[in-house]
């Protein structure tokens, strides 16, 4: 398999209310080149920004890509790591309350492009020193700010 390009993301995901209006926000870098993008909805919730800045990151990834993901999200991160998702489709997309798995539709979205590339989910501290994890938090939060101002 030929070599495949490394691409480093920070995703992050906001919204005022839960739910409400939300938005996301990403950084790729590659090659030495760095993209920022974002998005949002008029009524989400947080989790839902989480995947989706998770998700359009990966899908703007023109190749199959070795990609290090930085997230403040436990949920994100920890689906992946914890290995939540096997357990998840093992049960038939129930979780260990018995209930079923919220976001199903965005995880099916994630688990398709886990498929395509190679990811590795790292966890970052939310909120502190980290200037491009602080930097989605701005972008997710003026996606929001967006849908709130009508």
């Amino acid at each position: 398999m030929p070599d495949m390009t490394k691409v480093t993301i920070y995703t992050d995901g906001a919204c005022s209310g839960n739910p409400g209006p939300g938005g996301w926000g990403a950084i790729l870098m590659a090659s030495g080149h760095k993209r920022e993008l974002s998005g949002g909805e008029p009524n989400t919730t947080n989790n839902r920004m989480e995947l989706m800045a998770v998700i359009r990151s990966l899908q703007l990834l023109t190749r199959p890509c070795e990609v290090d993901l930085y997230s403040d999200s436990a949920y994100v991160v920890n689906a992946f790591n914890e290995n939540w998702i096997e357990g998840w489709q093992r049960k038939g997309w129930v979780n260990s309350a018995k209930h079923p798995v919220a976001n199903k539709d965005l995880w099916l979205e994630l688990i398709e492009q886990c498929n395509i590339h190679k990811v590795n989910f790292i966890k970052v501290k939310g909120h502190a020193d980290n200037e491009f994890n602080n930097r989605c938090d701005e972008l997710a939060v003026a996606e929001s700010q967006k849908f709130s101002k009508g």
